[in-house]
């Protein structure tokens, strides 16, 4: 990757703090892998479906209390807090936020909706909530990849420096949010109960008592960084139709002439489908920051009331997913659909977005701090350069998103996102760690002397 394609981030001066050779292997040797290990699948172990984070929150607010983060809860219910430790602070530093979710993938637990989303062999996968190694020394679930592993990554960076006795003049704070993965509220499915992202990384940074300089979203990347982050909309589009009492019913030749509207979403699917492609193909955004390709993809149908079943139905609404790139808008994609709506043999329709979360991206100059110091840890901890995350982490919501629509500068990176060995997290812990001390600077130790003034000799080289 050439500084010109990561707009000059890969200079050494960009980084605030010059961090020597023997700081970084001071810092790897106290990184323990078997502790890693552990506190990945315990906490992967621990069932956090979006709203049941109340577990996985407690053990994530223990482990920091027994380390010595001080951490606090704060969240808009009590039951979905957000965790809050800290480490750092002790002199004149930018302050760095990490932020990893407690919700992972899983079915939601409602066999009524899920029935009707999964095969019943699709629910019984053991890797939604279940996490081991396996016989080839990987990490397996879901639960690890999204987000357990890396969150544990940023928990150890932070351990590892304060057992290497590596003060922060800058603080980090270290936070664990609910919610990241959803749900969203959304017709029936309304209120406090439903929220996701607001009740997560949204309400930590109104309420959570931080100001960074610089935030984090400590996510799988494959070791790759993005600023970008993507949005995306729900648009409800309903057609509607008449009700017949089926004996009288006089079934048309034509399906689309059905009065059922039902019998007419062929048409429709296919409308919408040759909207969506052509979406996807003048979606595609290249920036400083990364690539992003947007998707679009029809998510549910809903129609009719399988308990009454003598007169069809008047009411069919699909349910279409949008991506939005970081410089569109949920309107860009409703006129695009209202014009592909206009062009099917359907009389009576409408159109409304359910859901709108716009996506975001870092301003370049004001970022490049931060991506230098994660290139600068990246090459001083794994041996090669940072490289731009592939463009599916640039078109996906992550809590960055959050950050940089608010002026906060904000980049995601981490580990292997799919089935990452113990060397891998490791080694994402020692970047994570290395990137803490560059953004923040050298302080105090934690036993509150003084740290030593870093002296490069000929056998170190600084970032």
């Amino acid at each position: 990757m050439t500084d010109t394609d990561m707009s000059g981030f890969a200079h050494p001066d960009a980084s605030p703090y010059k961090v020597s050779e023997a700081e970084r292997d001071a810092i790897a040797a106290a990184i323990d892998q078997d502790e890693l290990v552990t506190l990945a699948l315990e906490l992967g172990n621990i069932p956090s479906r979006s709203k049941e984070e109340a577990e996985a929150a407690q053990y994530v607010y223990d482990w920091m209390d027994r380390e010595g983060f001080a951490p606090r809860r704060c969240g808009a219910t009590p039951e979905r807090p957000n965790i809050i430790g800290e480490y750092g602070g002790t002199g004149t530093g930018a302050n760095l936020l990490f932020t990893a979710h407690l919700d992972t993938e899983s079915p939601s637990g409602d066999s009524t909706l899920d029935r009707f989303r999964y095969r019943e062999s699709t629910m019984r996968d053991p890797e939604w909530t279940k996490c081991w190694i396996d016989e080839d020394g990987r990490l397996r679930g879901y639960p690890i990849s999204n987000d357990r592993g890396p969150l544990s990554c940023s928990l150890i960076a932070a351990k590892a420096l304060k057992k290497a006795g590596i003060g922060l003049a800058g603080k980090t704070w270290l936070t664990a949010c609910p919610g990241e993965i959803g749900p969203e509220p959304i017709e029936e499915y309304e209120g406090i109960d439903y929220l996701g992202k607001d009740i997560g990384a949204h309400y930590l940074f109104h309420h959570g008592g931080v100001a960074p300089d610089y935030a984090i979203a400590a996510e799988g990347t494959d070791f790759g960084a993005t600023w970008h982050g993507g949005g995306y909309a729900v648009f409800r589009v309903r057609i509607f139709g008449q009700g017949m009492f089926t004996p009288i019913l006089e079934a048309p030749e034509v399906a689309t002439q059905h009065p059922n509207p039902i019998y007419r979403l062929g048409p429709v699917i296919e409308a919408l489908h040759a909207w969506g492609r052509e979406w996807e193909a003048n979606s595609v955004y290249e920036g400083p920051g990364g690539v992003s390709h947007p998707k679009v993809q029809i998510a549910s149908v809903r129609a009719g009331n399988p308990l009454e079943y003598g007169a069809g139905t008047e009411v069919c609404a699909l349910y279409v997913e949008v991506s939005l790139n970081p410089r569109q808008k949920a309107a860009d994609a409703q006129h695009g659909i209202l014009a592909a709506m206009r062009r099917v043999d359907v009389q009576e329709f409408d159109i409304a977005p359910v859901v709108v979360r716009h996506g975001f991206e870092a301003n370049a100059q004001e970022v490049a701090a931060l991506a230098g110091a994660v290139d600068a840890a990246t090459r001083l901890g794994r041996g090669v350069a940072l490289e731009m995350a592939h463009p599916v982490y640039s078109s996906m919501w992550r809590d960055h998103n959050v950050f940089n629509m608010h002026r906060i500068p904000a980049l995601t990176t981490g580990m292997p996102r799919w089935r990452p060995t113990p060397d891998d997290m490791a080694s994402s812990a020692l970047v994570y760690a290395l990137t803490m001390l560059a953004v923040c600077g050298r302080g105090e130790d934690p036993k509150g002397s003084a740290g030593p003034s870093t002296v490069y000799g000929d056998n170190e080289t600084p970032f």
